[in-house]
């Protein structure tokens, strides 16, 4: 990434440009970017291709003002962290849905960044509700956050009996829990970009990728809230866990609340386009 297309992100941000890659640095980078740059699936449901490289990732991002979802999203930030001088390892992770299942492998891109003053910590802003400022990668116990209270810990063998690692402590998988419930696995290997482009077909193809079925437009708020539009439902919520929720009428409505609350400019109202296979 060159120098102009750092100080482009950074005032889609409105961050000034650091001068050391430090710990407070990053934590208001990560805070910015949830705030400013939307998780959203709409590029799976307007058509739009999605291609993990930095320049296109930096061109819908920056250039075109939209969101993405992890990919897109923990790709481009840790593009940025890069260039600002943070050393940055992509990670892959599986989520874990019903009934505590995993998911496929890559199913969730996460980023361990290391700084000039404190260490490894876990970036990620592409998540939708989840922490808001980075975990420190090391610590194994409650990590107080404005999204909730988070632990690292080193993951049980998974239903295969495996627990990553080549059964060393130091490589083994962690799992990632908020509030008590498991959010994702990960693996501790750093991978490169381009190991996720599965990941990015499947979830934007399979009827059973929950991108495929539906549509999501979040980003946290400046009180520590959430806004988030799915469909022509409008959810806000409160700081406090409260929500408040209304059901947008005209399509002019829905595509006002896209600009004004989220920054995306949109020729029409996306709908859900499935895929083909649904039963």
């Amino acid at each position: 990434m060159h120098s102009a297309q750092v100080d482009a992100y950074l005032r889609r941000l409105g961050v000034e440009h650091p001068a050391w890659p430090t710990v407070d640095v990053l934590r208001e980078l990560h805070l910015r970017h949830l705030q400013t740059v939307p998780f959203e699936n709409l590029s799976i449901h307007l058509g739009e291709e999605i291609v993990l490289e930095e320049k296109r990732l930096l061109d819908k991002v920056v250039g075109a003002r939209r969101g993405g979802f992890c990919y897109e999203l923990n790709g481009a930030f840790g593009s940025l962290l890069a260039a600002l001088g943070y050393d940055v390892a992509l990670l892959a992770a599986r989520v874990y849905g019903d009934g505590e299942r995993l998911g496929i492998p890559y199913d969730h891109l996460a980023l361990r960044v290391r700084t000039v003053d404190g260490g490894d910590w876990l970036a990620d802003v592409g998540f939708g509700a989840h922490c808001h400022l980075p975990l420190a990668f090391g610590e194994r116990g409650e990590q107080e956050d404005p999204g909730g209270t988070f632990r690292i810990v080193e993951a049980e063998p998974d239903a295969a009996g495996v627990r990553g690692g080549h059964d060393t402590m130091e490589a083994a998988d962690l799992d990632v829990i908020r509030d008590g419930r498991p959010q994702y696995r990960l693996e501790v290997r750093p991978r490169v970009l381009g190991d996720f482009v599965a990941g990015v077909w499947w979830h934007s193809t399979s009827p059973v990728s929950h991108f495929t079925r539906s549509l999501v437009c979040s980003r946290v708020t400046e009180d520590g809230g959430r806004i988030t539009l799915s469909g022509r439902r409008f959810t806000v919520t409160g700081a406090d866990g409260s929500r408040q929720e209304r059901e947008l009428g005209a399509d002019e409505e829905v595509l006002g609340v896209y600009r004004e609350r989220f920054g995306i400019e949109l020729g029409s109202v996306p709908t859900v386009r499935g895929t083909g296979q649904e039963s």
